[in-house]
């Protein structure tokens, strides 16, 4: 899953992540699987950390001048 292709919300991506964990905790999945699920992980945590440093860098912005704007 790219962050790119799909469109999540913060939520969503954290609900992604609960569910890797618990596939990854299963003791039947495979050592390839079990990478898979961890690069998709690793993708949702790249993707939840860039999104909240772009809310973040909003509000330091609304707080210092009282106007908020997008950050691309």
């Amino acid at each position: 899953m790219a962050a790119k292709q799909e469109k999540l919300s913060i939520e969503e991506a954290f609900e992604k992540i609960d569910l890797t964990i618990e596939q990854l905790e299963d003791e039947d999945i495979s050592l390839e699987d079990a990478f898979q699920e961890f690069q998709k992980g690793m993708e949702l945590v790249r993707y939840c950390d860039e999104a909240i440093d772009k809310i973040e860098k909003k509000v330091q912005k609304l707080t210092e001048e009282g106007e908020t704007e997008d950050f691309v």
